[in-house]
Parts: C-alpha cells; sequence; structure tokens
C-alpha cells in the first residue's frame, strides 16, 4: 500500500515505539523510573497523534494499542476475568473539546440526535492499580493489572490494608478495581527511614506503593501504611446477588456510590459535570493542589456518566471511547540563571542551555535548561543572572517558560552568540544557517573532536570516573547536559536520571564515581587535557620538572624547552596551551571544583639511571611495555614518546616503527630486549 508519510516520521514512530517500550516495562513492571511519568506521557502523545494523522503506520503491536506491563515471574500469574484497559491522554483543554465532540458525534451517528452525555470527573491518584476478585462477598484475590490479561497475585500484601474490605456488605461476586497509593506523610518516614541505613530512596508515593505490594514479605507490606480508593465496578454476577435489586448501576456516579455501599472506600473529591466546560472547571481546581495533599494527584479521568452511553462508544484496541485521563500541567518552579553556554550538537549546530541554580522540579533536583536559539533568548529575554520560571515537561532538558523581570537588580548580563567558540575545533568558527534560527560550527568535525576529548578526559589513566563511558558521554552531549570538562562535576541527579538507561541508583552511583575523582595526580590531570604531543610519558616529565600545577601555568616556552625528554614541538604545544585564555578559563572553572595534587618527586641521587631517557619501540616478549617504564623509573630514568637529540636509549623490541630509524639517525643508543634487561637488573 502506498503510505503519505514522509521517511522521516516512519524513523520517529519507529523510535518512539522502541522508547515508550522499554521506559514503559521498566516504569510499570520493575518499578524504576528511568525518566518521569510525565515525560512518558509526552511520547505516548506524541505516538498517539502520529499515528492518528498517518493512520498506515498504525500497527497491532504498538505501544498505543496495548495495556502496559507484564506479570512478574516472583508471584503466582492471575488471569483476569475482565480485561484491563488504560486511558488515552489529554494534556490541554483542545484536547478535551476535541474529545467531547467526538463522544458526541459517535453518539449522533449510533443514536441520533437524541443523545446528551454528561461527564463523571474523579481525581486521577499516583498509585498502582489493583484489581479486586470477591466471591459471594468474601475477597478471593487481589492481582496487579500486568499486561491487561495475567496480572500478578499480591493478595497477601492487599490483604494488610485495613480500608481493603475481606468481606463486603453483601454475599456478591464482583470485580473491583481501584488504585493503591502512599500519603506523602507516610512516604517521608520511609524514605527518613531508608536514608538512615544509607538505601535508594523512592521518587514518589507511586514506585514506594508498587515497592511495598510487590515485597514476597507480606510483612513489610504491612509495616507501610498503605491505603485505596476503589473506582469501578467491572463485574457482577447478578446470578449470585441476593439483594432487592440486582440491576446494574445506571450511571458512573451511582456505581460509585454502589461501592461505597459495599463497604470500599471511594474518593469523595469527584464532581458530575454537565459540559465540558464545568470539567475543565473542576481539571484547574485540582491543578492547584496537585501534590500538596495527602495523597498525589497528576490528572482527572473524565468518564461519559450515563452506562448506555458508555456501553454505545465502546473501546478501541487498548482504551475506552467513553473516558480520558485529563492530566495537570507540568509543575513549574523559580531558580536563578548563572551562565549560558553553547553545546554543540552531533551536526555541528549550537543550542544555548541555561546553567541554573539547582531546583527540585517535578520530583528531581535539575540545574540545566535548553534555550534552544538565539530568537528563542531574544523573545524570553532572558539574561545571566535573571530569576525565571522553570518547567519539565516531556523533555529530558527543562524549558525557561518566563523571565520574571521584576526581580531583576540591574546586574544582569544580557547573551549575545561569539563569533567563534573553542570548542568548534581549528578556527572555531561559527555561522548562521541560511533561512533557519540556528548557529552551527564552520568546521563540521567539532562534535567528533569534543567526544573524543570528553572520552580521554574521563579514561581510566587519566580521571578514571567508573560508569561513565563513551556512550554515556555521547547521551549526555547530544541531550545538552555536558559542554566542558568542569560540567561534569556540577551535575545533579535530576539532570541524569531521566535519560535512557538510567534510574535513581545507577544516577546516585555515577555521582559518587565523579565525586571520588575530584581529588587527582598532577601527571595524570596533564594527561586528561587532551593537550597535543602530551602523552601519559610527556605529562610524568612535566610533572616531574615543574612539581605543581601553579608553576606550569606560569611556565615559558624556554622553560618547557628546557625539559630533558621532550622536543621543541612539544615545548611549544604546552606554552601555547598554557597561555591560551580559553584554555585558561577552563583551567580556573576546573579548579573550582577538583584539587590537583602536587608531584611527588622521587630522589634520584643515587639511582643508576638518573638524568637517563628511554623510549620503547616494538613489542617487548618477557614483560610489557608498562612493566618496563616502571623498571625505569624505580632505577631514576625518564620515558618519552618521541625521539630527539636528548633521548638517550631507544628500546628496540620487535617489529619496532620509526622512532628506531630517527634514532640511528641522531646517533641514539640502540638496545635490544636482554640489553635492557641488564641495565635494570
Amino acid at each position: 500500500m502506498f503510505s503519505r508519510a514522509p521517511k522521516d516520521i516512519k524513523k520517529r514512530v519507529t523510535q518512539l515505539r522502541a522508547a515508550i517500550n522499554r521506559y514503559r516495562y521498566s516504569y510499570h513492571v520493575l518499578d524504576k523510573e528511568e525518566i518521569t511519568a510525565e515525560a512518558l506521557d509526552s511520547l505516548k502523545y506524541e505516538l498517539a497523534g502520529l499515528e492518528e494523522k498517518y493512520p498506515e503506520l498504525k500497527t497491532p503491536d504498538s505501544p498505543t494499542q496495548r495495556v502496559e506491563g507484564k506479570p512478574l515471574s516472583e508471584f503466582k500469574k492471575v488471569r483476569h476475568t475482565v480485561a484491563q484497559w488504560s486511558f488515552n491522554d489529554a494534556f490541554s483543554e483542545e484536547d478535551m473539546f476535541a474529545f467531547d465532540e467526538r463522544v458526541k458525534r459517535f453518539l449522533k451517528d449510533e443514536q441520533g440526535s437524541s443523545a446528551y452525555p454528561t461527564y463523571m470527573c474523579e481525581l486521577k491518584i499516583d498509585g498502582l492499580k489493583t484489581v479486586f476478585t470477591y466471591q459471594r462477598g468474601v475477597l478471593k484475590t487481589a492481582a496487579t493489572r500486568g499486561d491487561g490479561i495475567l496480572g500478578e497475585d499480591v493478595t497477601q500484601n492487599i490483604r494488610t490494608i485495613e480500608s481493603v474490605p475481606l468481606r463486603l456488605n453483601e454475599d456478591i461476586d464482583i470485580v473491583a478495581e481501584g488504585e493503591v497509593w502512599l500519603s506523602t506523610r507516610e512516604l517521608e518516614r520511609i524514605n527518613k527511614d531508608k536514608k538512615k541505613k544509607k538505601e535508594s530512596l523512592f521518587a514518589n508515593p507511586r514506585n514506594a506503593a508498587a515497592g511495598s505490594i510487590r515485597q514476597l514479605d507480606p510483612k513489610i507490606a504491612a509495616s507501610r501504611k498503605l491505603d485505596t480508593f476503589i473506582y469501578d465496578l467491572s463485574y457482577w454476577n447478578p446470578s449470585a446477588d441476593k439483594s432487592p435489586d440486582s440491576r446494574f448501576p445506571e450511571t458512573q456516579e451511582k456505581e460509585l456510590k454502589m461501592l461505597e455501599n459495599l463497604g470500599f472506600k471511594v474518593n469523595k473529591n469527584r464532581k458530575h459535570c454537565k459540559t465540558m466546560r464545568e470539567v475543565i472547571e473542576f481539571w484547574k481546581q485540582w491543578g492547584k493542589k496537585g501534590r500538596r495533599g495527602d495523597y498525589w494527584v497528576d490528572g482527572i479521568v473524565v468518564k461519559v456518566n450515563e452506562k448506555k452511553y458508555q456501553d454505545a462508544l465502546g473501546y478501541t484496541g487498548k482504551a475506552p471511547r467513553f473516558a480520558i485521563a485529563f492530566k495537570f500541567a507540568a509543575e513549574q518552579v523559580t531558580t536563578i540563571v548563572e551562565d549560558i553556554v553553547l553545546q554543540v550538537g552531533r551536526t555541528g549546530v549550537l543550542t544555548p542551555v541555561a546553567h541554573l541554580r539547582p531546583v527540585s522540579v517535578a520530583g528531581s533536583t535539575v540545574s540545566r535548561a535548553t534555550l534552544h536559539n538565539e530568537d528563542e533568548i531574544k523573545r524570553l529575554d532572558v539574561r545571566i543572572g535573571d530569576t525565571v520560571i522553570l518547567q519539565k515537561a516531556g523533555d529530558v532538558i527543562p524549558d525557561i517558560v518566563k523571565v520574571i523581570k521584576e526581580m531583576r537588580t540591574g546586574k544582569e548580563k544580557s547573551y549575545h552568540f561569539p563569533a567563534y567558540l573553542p570548542e568548534c575545533g581549528v578556527g572555531g568558527k561559527i555561522e548562521r544557517i541560511s533561512g533557519q534560527v540556528a548557529y552551527r560550527c564552520v568546521n563540521k568535525n567539532s562534535f567528533a573532536q569534543k567526544r573524543r576529548k570528553f572520552y580521554h578526559f574521563v579514561s581510566k589513566k587519566a580521571f578514571n570516573i567508573e560508569g561513565l563511558g563513551p556512550k554515556t558521554i555521547d547521551l549526555f552531549l547530544e541531550n545538552h547536559i555536558i559542554s566542558s570538562y568542569d560540567d561534569l562535576f556540577t551535575l545533579k541527579a535530576g539532570d541524569i536520571q531521566n535519560l535512557p538507561g538510567f534510574q535513581e541508583k545507577s544516577s546516585v552511583n555515577l555521582l559518587k564515581s565523579i565525586e571520588n575523582s575530584r581529588t587527582i595526580a598532577l601527571e595524570k590531570f596533564l594527561f586528561a587535557l587532551s593537550i597535543d604531543h602530551v602523552g601519559e610519558e610527556i605529562a610524568a616529565l612535566i610533572a616531574e620538572e615543574f612539581g605543581t600545577l601553579e608553576k606550569i601555568c606560569s611556565a615559558r616556552l624556554e622553560d618547557f624547552d628546557r625539559v630533558q625528554g621532550i622536543g621543541g614541538v612539544v615545548a611549544a604545544s604546552l606554552s601555547g596551551w598554557f597561555a591560551n585564555k580559553d584554555n585558561q578559563a577552563i583551567l580556573k572553572r576546573l579548579l573550582w571544583h577538583i584539587k590537583v595534587l602536587p608531584h611527588k618527586r622521587v630522589n634520584v641521587g643515587v639511582l643508576p639511571l638518573r638524568d637517563k631517557i628511554f623510549v620503547l619501540t616494538g613489542t617487548l616478549h618477557g614483560m610489557t611495555r608498562d612493566e618496563a617504564k616502571e623498571k625505569i623509573k624505580k632505577q631514576g630514568g625518564a620515558i618519552s614518546s618521541s625521539v630527539s637529540a636528548k633521548t638517550s636509549f631507544i628500546i628496540a623490541g620487535y617489529d619496532p616503527g620509526s622512532k628506531l630509524e630517527k634514532a640511528k639517525k641522531l646517533g641514539v643508543s640502540v638496545l635490544n630486549e636482554n640489553d635492557f634487561i641488564k641495565i635494570v637488573s
């Protein structure tokens, strides 16, 4: 079939499905919040919109066509009597008016112009959905939603919750659905206890509730004051009902009342609305309260109130047509813009990123915000030092949505795009892309160079930051989390925990690794800076000669040239690097966050290889190069990576390189492996 969807849209849909499947599994099955629920909602919303616009892209295995989650292997599986559905999401008033229009249009087609639906609004509790099955009024099983067909049997843990009736007020067979939740106060108590035990904290009440219910030991669930709200009667066997009135409730409002009469706890904060405008007013009212109450609310659920209209509307592949989840707007906070820096992207495009005074937003601490482009900076009129409103919505990195100009002091600084940027490589020139708002590096290889320098900076022989490999560096660069070396040491958990592959524990572990790397030896620090021609050996020679970073920074070309073991090219490279103002600025920022230890000089006064400089080439059979270098250093000798007139000996192993030929031309003494062993022995 001919598809009218462009190639980039097809690719975007494929990527969205892969991301949603990953994050939904992590969130709903593993109870790990790799990205926030709001960010996941945004991905799902985008995918649903693209599938609606291009119906030919919709497939049976799309995340929009199924209920999230799979049962965990530790629990017995329960097959649901009634298939479990999830709601489609709405994020704006426009979305809700469109939902209202769809409902009325569908009913008009089905039942004519006499259909006048109203709506029941209920709070969407941030908890764990649970399905309760009763036989002749007695609780038989309680199960998680799972994949919609099979759930996990968590009856033992659910029985510990005081608000769950073990016997109903009537001896009937029913299946009820509701939310298990944890109060804000109880979450604080549990996290305080976990902090004392140095355990990972729960990110939110939903994770805490899920973690409690999925404990194999019911004593743990019992120790946490879980609660419930029941909101749906999904199955009822009238033949088992001995009550005088066996009719199913005619409206959602009456169904909630029936659940109350049976002995369930039902949320009283609900409203029957006759118009969509009334629905929106209820949503606004609770949006202001949000997470400030005893339980977290992340939106409202809007259902067609009349059961006959619900039955007529029915379901799509994965969601009811008669109901929708109306999510609250993203949480907003205020903070201060401490700096604005340009981040080089994969294609060389420059993105301005605001460095912020760290602040907690949507449950996590962040210190970065995207400013998108030059036009956005002008539109917001954002300046360094401004107090701003920060919003963390669907993106990994938050947005600045408004500047509070009345908070200005007059010391704020306007930001202007520079003519060049050191991160753009040779020349550092930048240009504005014709017909676009974006700037980019003229040198198209700048991103690759920058990426390689970061790989080197965090490597084992440099800062040795465990857990910060090439893939993670790429992820940070592409998401504008870092732009220069010092950014690594200002990261907060909220800056990274919503990135793919990161969860609360892995974020904490990485930040601990960064913290442990703040103190570094002088020679390792010099090696980490990616100064041209300065490898491990040259860095060690420089550290041995000067002793401290302060002396190196103030050294002149002739000072470097006097160091035995380095040539004029290396000396010029070192002198030029430390004289460069941009590099001086990098060093200044780095030294705010790290400590460079002075070099411990070796007393070589009586050692036999004092003042001798060695160069190694080829493969040694009896030892590794590192072992050979260590033997030389213990005897007071020095190692260089390049041959010069200052070189004392070149050690030539199997298959030597061009260094051997150069050494012969300069008259440098050549040692084979046996000769070298005799010297150091």
